[in-house]
């Protein structure tokens, strides 16, 4: 420690992950922060933004900022121990690259460190530099200090999440990974010219147990990223990815059979066109894409069309403790711009735990397994990000609504629990079951409202009107029977499958609208993602709209069903109570 705080150095500190690692543990009074980086002009004015940031920007803690902060400048290609020397820091964390291309000796600042006693951690994803660390590992140890290489997203995080997912199995078979960046987030440079290096050029992985050859940017496997609870991210093909996990997987797990990182990049059309320029390096038409780096940057600013959300995944399959099939999943969702924090949130747990007294051990070596899912999720919760994990082979016999919520069902109040948690195969009573009630039902007044209205069987206006739901289950599906007084119509609920999976598939004569479950406090809320008419796709935002909710009020289940489109108008708007019989 430097007296009473402890002295980091980010390399690459005003750069777009160094960056958003100072704004992380800027709010730390425990903290002396060397923001460092080649240009100390550029240095000087991201602290000056720091202390006091413009309206909109990225400020996360500096309000109220703690930590000492100071701009230096810092060339990795410069006399190292003279500079090292000079600042002093108690850590060192690399958060530039790209690590790929760290030249003759990518290892050298790793190397000053250990030489002046000094602890060092780095964001790198290649996987020669991560594999590579513990080369270094006996120097570090003689001289009592640490070298954590891979301390983000790929491996450090994917590697926590195996771990709480791999005490459900008694053999793993395949393990994949991926990562969906929000379209609206600026990629940087670095990580760009990080995947165009391997684009189209072999990939190490593992196929059938015994290392094999993909191709970067051309393999995929498509993915639905969906925690319990919250509405899936859109289905995406994720391209392979040259990332540290593939290299440190079969020491980990012992008979694995197969392997995949990959990159789910939105729009799909922008990773499509990057899929063809890697198939043309592939037939050697192309040298590498590395020098069109910048202009696939540029691209991905330019179209940044889709929603603005990202995620991360980490699925396993193989045999349970009884010797079945299981496939098992962590989900990531980060909405908005928090996405970007996640690669530097185990930096940020790793300085927290030496602020506490907690320190790894001596030694030069992957981060795997240095930290905790916990430690990671701690981090998370400054932000709008959500984990859970599915266990996609364990919900057969459940009800429709456990299954697509899974762990998140239990998180429903009783009143919304209870209607959909009977009636299903092999429960007592199983096959049908009714609730009764009241409801105020409205209806458009427009006359493309009034036929599709007329055309589904939605009952007329009235107030108070009696309200009966008749539940019959059928195998994995819901037939819906709705009596409105002397009107009824029903509709047919079952769980989605393919590019839809996780979502709730509601049938109304030839329209199949997609939804998604999302519980939010007293509520479960029913969010429309899609629909078909006669199985072709429909564009979303002619979907019907509308709020739509469930809710417990009093300790009674209500409902709120709003149906209406840009098109329509309001086609129907019922609300109410229901009472299981």
């Amino acid at each position: 420690m430097s007296g009473e705080r402890l002295s980091l150095l980010i390399i690459g500190g005003y750069g777009t992950f160094g960056g958003r690692l100072a704004r992380l543990l800027g709010d730390e009074p425990r903290l002396r922060l060397l923001i460092a980086g080649r240009s100390l002009e550029k240095a000087d004015d991201f602290v000056a933004e720091l202390r006091s940031p413009k309206d909109g920007s990225e400020g996360l803690g500096s309000s109220a900022l703690g930590a000492s902060l100071q701009a230096v400048a810092f060339d990795r290609d410069g006399d190292l121990a003279e500079q090292l020397t000079r600042l002093r820091p108690d850590l060192v964390v690399d958060a530039s690259g790209p690590f790929q291309s760290f030249g003759e000796d990518p290892y050298k600042v790793v190397r000053a460190c250990i030489g002046l006693d000094i602890d060092y951690a780095d964001l790198a994803d290649s996987t020669g530099f991560v594999a590579g660390i513990g080369g270094l590992d006996a120097e570090a140890k003689a001289k009592g200090v640490f070298a954590l290489s891979g301390l983000s997203s790929l491996p450090a995080l994917s590697f926590a999440a195996l771990d709480v997912m791999a005490p459900r199995f008694s053999r793993i078979d395949a393990v994949a990974a991926g990562i969906a960046p929000s379209a609206h987030v600026k990629i940087g440079l670095n990580v760009v010219r990080a995947i165009a290096s391997y684009a189209g050029k072999p990939v190490s992985v593992l196929r059938q147990g015994r290392p094999a050859q993909g191709r970067g940017l051309i393999e995929a496997m498509r993915v639905t990223i969906s925690p319990p609870g919250v509405a899936p991210l859109r289905s995406r093909n994720f391209l392979l990815v040259d990332a540290p996990d593939l290299a440190l997987l079969p020491a980990r797990l012992a008979g694995l059979q197969s392997s995949f990182t990959g990159v789910g990049t939105e729009p799909q059309l922008l990773q499509r066109l990057l899929g063809f320029a890697a198939g043309l390096v592939r037939l050697k038409l192309l040298p590498s894409l590395t020098p069109l780096a910048r202009l696939m940057q540029r691209a991905s600013h330019g179209l940044a069309i889709g929603d603005h959300r990202g995620g991360m995944f980490v699925r396993l399959s193989g045999l349970d403790a009884a010797g079945k099939p299981l496939a098992c999943g962590w989900h990531l969702i980060a909405e908005g711009d928090d996405g970007p924090f996640i690669p530097v949130a185990g930096v940020a747990a790793l300085v927290r735990r030496l602020l506490g007294g907690v320190r790894p051990e001596s030694g030069a070596r992957p981060a795997t397994g240095e930290l905790q899912l916990e430690d990671f999720e701690a981090e998370f919760r400054r932000f709008s990000i959500t984990t859970g994990i599915r266990a996609e082979s364990e919900g057969a016999g459940l009800p429709l609504y456990h299954r697509l919520l899974g762990s998140a069902f239990e998180r429903l109040p009783p009143a919304i629990s209870a209607m959909h948690a009977r009636g299903h195969a092999g429960a007592p009573g199983a096959g049908v079951r009714v609730a009764s009630g009241r409801a105020r039902v409205e209806r458009g007044r427009g006359w493309l409202a009034r036929i599709v209205a007329r055309l589904i069987g939605f009952p007329p206006a009235g107030e108070d009107v009696p309200v009966t739901v008749r539940f019959t289950a059928d195998g994995e599906k819901e037939i819906w029977t709705r009596h409105f007084g002397d009107k009824s119509f029903h509709s047919l609920q079952l769980e989605a499958k393919g590019r839809d999976r996780h979502l709730l598939t509601e049938v109304f004569g030839p329209f199949r609208v997609l939804v998604a479950l999302v519980p939010e406090g007293e509520r479960l809320r029913l969010v429309v993602r899609g629909w078909r008419f006669c199985g072709m796709p429909l564009p979303l935002f002619l979907a019907p709209g509308g709020e739509t909710f469930e809710e417990a009020r009093d300790g009674r289940f209500h409902f709120h069903v709003e149906i209406g489109g840009r098109l329509t108008g309001l086609v129907v708007r019922y609300t109410g109570w229901l009472v299981v019989e």
